[in-house]
């Protein structure tokens, strides 16, 4: 049984900083890919960032380049996103997300495994 357990989240002023952190447990990930999305209230869940742990490589939406960093802390079996220069359109639920495949996704419905999500709240 896979486990993702998010934190991080809050209230930060526009053009601050968070960092998000997803703790998987359960499984062994080094065949995983896992990633980042977010849900405004009143919008579709959307693709944020995906890291895969075989390649190392990464991808991210047009809307957070530049602004957020996916990276891995393998002795903890950690996801981490580092979002900067936030905007209160960053504002959002995000969820971790994990799939059993060394290739990336960006598609909810690749993704079995999910937390319970954190609240990112960016003010103007």
């Amino acid at each position: 049984q896979v486990q993702l357990v998010e934190s991080g989240g809050g209230l930060v002023q526009a053009g601050g900083s968070l960092r998000l952190s997803c703790a998987a447990s359960g499984r062994t990930f080094s065949s995983y890919a896992m990633a980042w999305f977010r849900q405004a209230p009143g919008k579709e869940r959307e693709f944020v960032a995906a890291f895969s742990w075989s390649g190392g490589n990464t991808y991210y939406a047009d809307s957070v380049k530049g602004r957020f960093t996916i990276s891995r802390d393998n002795a903890k079996n950690t996801v981490t996103l580092q979002m900067n220069s936030l905007k209160p359109e960053d504002t959002a639920v995000y969820y971790c997300a994990a799939r059993n495949s060394a290739l990336i996704a960006t598609t909810v419905n690749r993704y079995p495994y999910w937390g319970q999500g954190t609240q990112v709240t960016v003010s103007s």
